[in-house]
């Protein structure tokens, strides 16, 4: 099971995940945005909510109660490395 180590804010809200397995990547946010919708991923619009994040057992979670899984914020990561 992957978790989140460590992560931190880059330009344009993109984040720099550390993955318990080792590996880094960048997240892009505003483009994960962009292809989402819902109630709960609306708030992560406004920079100022999105920057209350914090680490919740591994997962990259913000004070509402959302929670991004970090095996998928890993494949995301992966994913985009590999094109």
């Amino acid at each position: 099971m992957i978790k989140i180590l460590s992560f931190h804010f880059l330009e344009n809200n993109h984040l720099f995940l550390e993955f318990s397995d080792g590996s880094k990547g960048i997240f892009d946010l505003p483009a994960y945005l962009a292809k989402k919708q819902g109630p709960l991923l609306e708030p992560l619009k406004d920079e100022g909510f999105l920057k209350r994040a914090f680490l919740d057992a591994g997962a990259l979670s913000w004070p509402h109660g959302l929670e991004l899984s970090p095996d998928r914020l890993h494949e995301l990561t992966q994913k985009q490395q590999a094109a």
